[in-house]
């Protein structure tokens, strides 16, 4: 069995969902059902299926119900099967600070990482996880996920080269941008002393993170992904039911 044959996943699942909330939908932005699953159930699901051999999780203090359910994920498994999860309950203020909290879990292996409302088709991201451990071999310190389809408020911009190395990460569109960042990130753990300065630095939010991986000097690839968004407002929820049934 190849070294890198089973993978390390995790999801931050610490924003309290505050625009969801403020649209009508009562529970917690893990527990959100789409096509009846909950966001957070259908990462796991997606992870045990491509040999998670741990999947961690942090949510904020605020969620406890979110909490109670991940107990129970963790005591009784998923759909009949045992899951190798774990998870650390803490508020951050961004993002990243979310992934700094679960680092101590991810110091000695690669890992892929997404936020617990990203929506993506599952045959492609099986393709995407097991590109990344090919890549592993060659050297490779970060295979980031970006889409061309274009849905986010803020959207995070990707340059690259040809080879699709990762050249830059833009606020705005640039003449050499055809991709924006889609939210999965497959890391190496060589990139956690990124982090580390980063965090050192006070600095915010993944895509300072995912800026300082190509300024240090970090050999960052794009692997293009097809549609891929997240579960933002509402609407989102019917959008998101609309895609996942069409890939069936």
């Amino acid at each position: 069995m190849c070294i890198f044959a089973w993978m390390k996943y995790a999801i931050i699942a610490a924003g309290d969902g505050s625009r969801l909330a403020q649209e009508g939908v009562t529970d917690a932005k893990p527990l959100v059902k789409v096509n009846g699953e909950r966001l957070i159930d259908r990462l796991i699901r997606i992870f045990v299926a491509n040999q998670a051999t741990d999947i961690l999780v942090i949510c904020n203090e605020h969620m406890t119900d979110v909490a109670r359910h991940l107990v129970e994920v963790e005591e009784q498994g998923l759909n009949g099967h045992h899951v190798p999860l774990q998870f650390l309950i803490k508020s951050t203020p961004s993002s990243m600070h979310s992934l700094y909290e679960l680092r101590k879990y991810l110091l000695d292996e690669p890992f892929i990482l997404t936020t617990v409302d990203t929506i993506f088709d599952e045959q492609a991201f099986s393709l995407y996880v097991s590109t990344f451990r090919e890549r592993l071999h060659k050297g490779v310190d970060a295979l980031m996920g970006v889409t061309d389809y274009i849905d986010d408020e803020k959207p995070l911009y990707v340059s690259t080269d040809p080879q699709l190395h990762v050249t830059g990460y833009y606020d705005n569109a640039q003449s050499d941008t055809q991709y924006v960042s889609a939210g999965i990130y497959g890391l190496a753990s060589s990139t956690l002393s990124i982090l580390d300065d980063c965090i050192a630095k006070g600095q915010h939010r993944m895509r300072n993170f995912q800026r300082a991986l190509v300024a240090g000097g970090l050999h960052v690839e794009a692997y293009p992904l097809s549609k891929v968004f997240d579960i933002d407002h509402a609407s989102d929820i019917k959008k998101a039911e609309e895609y996942l049934k069409k890939r069936l």
